[in-house]
């Protein structure tokens, strides 16, 4: 579990990695308005007050408690050359005991696709998962035909595992998703049997 007052700030290449502020609300309601259409077609419906300050502020206060309670690490993709807010990256779920998991979800601004960012953010959180919190897997599921994203949780070492029937809401619908894993050491197919 994380410390309470335990600051969790990831640096990459391009960008430091940190915990979302009150001071951030302009720059991601604009990133998220300006990147709606991009956005929506991948993501649960947006509630009517998904943009306005109160439901930023909760997010802001649930990023705290969740930190600090062990449960997730939500981080703001922040480009250290100009401070532009590019998107997010969010381990969840984390799980304790015998599972030592958590679930990986990101979204980037349309301006920032493809532009490498979530790659770096991907790698440091997988690193951060693995290293700080101890954790043996980590988890990611998307749309089926979210090709951009599928590659993408390939190219970062997470390996298909199969689909999952009616897994989220999005865009109002149920939807099926393909997941995949990430294992700190991939003991896929390997067993002690002689």
């Amino acid at each position: 579990m994380l410390r309470a007052r335990r600051k969790v700030r990831l640096e990459t290449d391009r960008m430091s990695l940190r915990p979302p502020e009150h001071g951030d609300f302009r720059a991601w309601s604009t990133l998220r308005r300006e990147s709606r259409d991009f956005l929506t077609k991948w993501e649960p419906i947006w509630a009517e007050d998904h943009l306005n300050r109160k439901s930023f502020t909760n997010r802001v206060y649930w990023a705290q408690r969740s930190i600090s309670q062990g449960t997730a690490v939500p981080l703001f993709l922040i480009r250290r050359s100009d401070a532009a807010l590019l998107g997010a990256i969010t381990l969840d779920n984390i799980r304790r005991g015998p599972s030592q998991a958590g679930t990986t979800g990101y979204w980037i601004g349309e301006a920032y696709a493809r532009q490498g960012y979530m790659r770096e953010a991907i790698h440091a959180m997988v690193h951060f998962a693995f290293k700080t919190l101890d954790l043996s897997r980590i988890e990611a599921g998307c749309l089926p035909e979210n090709l951009p994203s599928r590659r993408l949780l390939e190219k970062c070492g997470y390996k298909y595992e199969g689909v999952a029937q009616s897994y989220l809401q999005i865009d109002g619908r149920w939807r099926n998703h393909v997941l995949y894993a990430n294992l700190r050491s991939d003991r896929r197919g390997k067993t002690n049997a002689g």
